[in-house]
């Protein structure tokens, strides 16, 4: 599934498509993806202009000049193709501006969802409320995450997969950003000292801003708009290498399950 830095990626390789740009058309394909597509989705865009193109979390939202917004989340397989050469089975929902630019939703697994609200109401929304602070946001520093980690029991993993504690973390970045602060995955948070927690979180920050400036990770079906694959997956520390020579011990890498998610460690280097 997509993470902060792919839709990240995303978003950026939207605006300079559609900011600015008045939506000519809307064409739906089918009538839902994971969910029913608002009613009168279609209507409701076009003749919109694009204001704003930005992220939430694992979200990504589109302002018009209507007071709505776009809330687009692209499941496990969601990708938006700019000016695709044909329109395929895939291509769910198409876009289309006044300048003749085109943008296809394509979601082979049809776990995305499209949602439309209004702006003011954006932060209210089911899916927004009640997310923490983005983690590359002023709000997310240590002393947040030290409160959110004391006296719990639960892993520090889990505790950084909750979007309630900080939003858009997935299995990718905090398995590698708890090896670079040195951290065991199975380690309660209340037991995380808090100079680990500020390494932890300047981990965080340093390998989601990596992997920004990498176009994401290209595993499966992650692309820039524009088809460019990311390629944050060639500098992996630890995900994804069981068996592999740490990159600071040389000891191998581990894997091991948690809430049937697999977590990549090294047992030297992170206690």
């Amino acid at each position: 599934m997509p993470e902060l830095p792919e839709v990240e990626t995303v978003m950026r390789g939207l605006a300079p498509v559609w900011m600015g740009q008045r939506f000519a058309r809307i064409t739906l394909n089918r009538a839902d993806l994971r969910r029913p597509f608002p009613d009168g989705l279609g209507q409701r865009l076009t003749g919109a202009v694009v204001t704003g193109c930005r992220r939430r979390a694992k979200y990504g939202l589109v302002d018009t000049d209507r007071g709505d917004t776009m809330i687009v989340h692209l499941g496990m397989s969601g990708r938006m193709r700019v000016d695709p050469e044909a329109i395929g089975k895939h291509d769910h929902v198409v876009f289309e501006t006044g300048n003749g630019r085109q943008v296809a939703f394509n979601d082979a697994r049809r776990f995305g969802s499209i949602d439309l609200v209004e702006t003011s109401a954006v932060a209210a929304h089911p899916l927004l409320a009640g997310l923490g602070p983005e983690p590359l946001g002023p709000d997310f520093g240590a002393a947040m995450l030290a409160a959110a980690f004391r006296g719990r029991m639960a892993p520090a993993k889990a505790l950084l997969l909750d979007q309630r504690i900080v939003a858009g973390l997935g299995n990718i970045y905090v398995c590698e950003a708890l090896f670079r602060a040195g951290i065991h995955p199975g380690r309660a948070g209340g037991q995380v000292a808090a100079r680990r927690i500020s390494l932890l979180v300047d981990s965080v920050r340093a390998v989601l801003l990596e992997a920004i400036a990498a176009g994401g990770s290209s595993l499966r079906d992650h692309a820039a708009p524009d088809g460019t694959l990311g390629y944050f997956q060639k500098g992996f520390q630890v995900y994804g290498q069981e068996g592999k020579p740490c990159p600071v011990c040389a000891r191998p890498v581990q894997r091991i399950v948690q809430s049937g998610r697999s977590s990549f460690f090294c047992a030297r280097c992170q206690r």
